[in-house]
């Protein structure tokens, strides 16, 4: 797929554990972890808008497009 999720990388970077990210954004570990592996088919604006915050980032920081 084109798009590729970094966000691991904005986690690793805040020093941010999974857990510590679902209590901050309000989202279950399993629709984080979907996310974070890439397996998501459709993200919200305010579910990124929430990661941002809680990140301190931009949506570029956690989405990249690639192309093929």
């Amino acid at each position: 797929m084109p798009i590729v999720v970094n966000l691991d990388v904005m986690m690793a970077k805040r020093k941010m554990s999974l857990n510590e990210l679902s209590e901050k954004v309000g989202l279950t570990l399993a629709n984080l972890s979907i996310l974070k592996t890439g397996k998501a088919k459709a993200v919200r604006f305010s579910t990124l808008e929430a990661i941002c915050d809680a990140l301190d980032c931009q949506p570029a920081d956690i989405l990249e497009y690639t192309k093929k």
